[in-house]
Parts: C-alpha cells; structure tokens; sequence
C-alpha cells in the first residue's frame, strides 16, 4: 500500500478529524489547512481546524471562519499535521497531535522529523499546498473556487510569488489549472503580499532603521524586540516578511531577522544564491529549506548574531 493509499484509509476510518499546523502560521500553512478542511468536510467528516492565532490578512480565505482557538475533544480519532517540520513547532497544542489514536504529516520542509505514524512530506515541492493539491488530484477530491483559492494562497505566500528557488513547471501547471477554477491569483497576491496594516508598516520602518550589514555587505541583520510591537501596537503576523527586506538588498547573500518571543528571539533566515541556511539552523536546532529556515534562541541579539554569522561565514564565498 502507498503511502497516499494509506493516508486515505486512515482519513476514511476516522470518525473525527483534527487538522494542526504550525505556531505564527504563513499563508502556506493556513491555506493548505483550509483546503484539507474543507475536503474532510465533503466527506462528512467530524473535523476540526485548530490555529489558536493567525494574522488577519488572512481573513481573506474562504472558510477562515470555522477555524477554532481550541479544540472541543481530549481525544480524537485522527490528527493531521500541516507544512510542520517538528512537533515543537505545534507549541502548546501538539497535545491535540500526541494523544489521538492515529498521527498523519502532510509537509515539503526538507528538515521534517517524520514525527507521524504516516508521513508524507515531499521535500522538492516549493509550497506544501503544492504537496496538498497532489493530494486532493490522487484522491479525486473537489478542487472548486473556495479550495483553489486556499491552495493558491499557500502557493503564492511560500513562493514569494513564483520567484524563489523550487518553483518548477508542475507549479505553474498548477496555477493554470486553478485559474480554469476561477481562482483570482492577483487578487490573492495582492491581499497576501502587496498589502500591509499600519502596524506592520511601522514594524518594518523600525527593523529597516536598525538593519545593520555585515561581512562586506553579504550579511543583512536586524530584529524587532516586544517593546517595538507595543509601540506600534502589533498584531499577530505583523512581523511576517521583514526578513525579505535583507535579501532583497544587492549584495547581500544572507539575511537575518530576529523576532521577540516568550523565550527568546525566533530566527528567520533566508539566503539568495547558495548559502544553505536550513543548515546554518540545524546547528542550532531549528532547520527548513535550503534559502528559508527558521530557529529558535536564547540570548541577546547582539549574542545571537555573532552566533549565526560565525556559521554563515562558513559558506559565504
């Protein structure tokens, strides 16, 4: 049996379903959780969706409403983990993952754990919603407006737009195919990417003025602390994308933006042309893809930096 075959069987002797996804979800995470929830719904599935916090630029996708803070159930049947590396990336919720009866990962990160009873993760695929339209074409699942929508979210948000390393052909067959759906690809570009709250745009302004270049320009650092989200009064997700700001820059090869956090800074690190950043966090405990990784640490920025860079240098030519 396949491993597909054998997601399906587990999804169809499952009376009730949890879908999880990762802390301080992107538009991959949320649209590809959507979409499988709306699928699991099809077919009258008992099936929860559970993302205690998300960023409101993604109120924008359909069925966003029916999301849950929490779930209504100490057990359940089966539980699904979404474009999630680790369980520690489930945060204070894997308990939902950990205590069901049967465990699925659906995920494209090349440093996943394998931390399901069944796993799926295909590390080429540039977006897990990617891995997830693979699904819903295998299975013969739906793809109408609603769902295409959801899976060009994730397509788009994890793609920076068709622009980064891991786009293939299959990616815009894909994209094509969901435009016959009628699915507005610039409508959703422009809501995910183009379009920023006053408090994100005041966030950035803060990490731009203290973005600092190192090793010749090919490093760009910067970070945000709790005290700058006061000011501005942050909400959840506003912090997403201001990494992009470094490796946007000529030059620069490596960007690093720290972001404060209960225990600690999380690391969001993204390179251009051959830095291995999924590495650079491994060393540290973290990992990803091989231009986009993330990390937790402890530590003050100036002390994490020097941390980082000491790696980075390693490859930097």
């Amino acid at each position: 049996m396949s491993t597909l075959d054998e997601i399906l069987k587990k999804i169809e002797q499952a009376k009730n379903i949890v879908i999880l996804t990762h802390e301080n979800p992107d538009g991959d995470a949320m649209g590809s959780s959507l979409a499988l929830y709306q699928a699991l719904v099809k077919m009258d599935k008992d099936v929860e969706l559970i993302v205690p916090k998300y960023s409101r630029v993604f109120t924008c996708l359909p069925k966003i409403e029916e999301v849950k803070q929490e779930g209504s159930k100490s057990e359940y049947d089966l539980a699904i983990a979404v474009d999630t590396a680790s369980i520690k990336q489930l945060d204070g919720w894997s308990k939902y993952f950990e205590d069901a009866k049967s465990r699925i990962v659906i995920d494209h990160h090349s440093s996943n754990a394998m931390f399901g009873d069944v796993n799926y993760v295909d590390m080429s695929s540039p977006a897990c919603a990617q891995v997830m339209y693979v699904l819903f074409r295998y299975y013969e699942w739906e793809i109408n407006h609603d769902v295409g929508t959801c899976l060009m979210a994730g397509i788009i948000t994890d793609t920076g737009g068709f622009q980064y390393a891991g786009v293939s052909k299959e990616t815009f067959e894909i994209a094509s195919s969901l435009l016959v759906e009628g699915v507005d690809i610039a409508k959703i570009y422009k809501k995910l990417l183009s379009t920023n709250t006053r408090s994100s745009f005041e966030l950035r302004k803060i990490a731009l003025d203290r973005m600092e270049f190192l090793e010749d320009g090919k490093i760009a650092y910067t970070y945000i602390n709790k005290k700058d989200e006061k000011k501005v009064k942050a909400e959840t997700g506003d912090h997403e994308g201001i990494v992009n700001e470094g490796r946007n820059i000529e030059g620069v090869e490596v960007s690093i933006f720290l972001h404060e956090i209960d225990d600690g800074y999380k690391v969001s690190l993204r390179s251009n042309e051959y830095v291995n950043v999924s590495d650079v966090c491994l060393m540290f405990g973290g990992g990803g893809h091989f231009r986009a990784a993330g990390v937790t640490m402890q530590g003050t920025p100036k002390q994490i930096r020097e941390k980082l860079v000491g790696e980075i240098k390693r490859q930097l030519k």
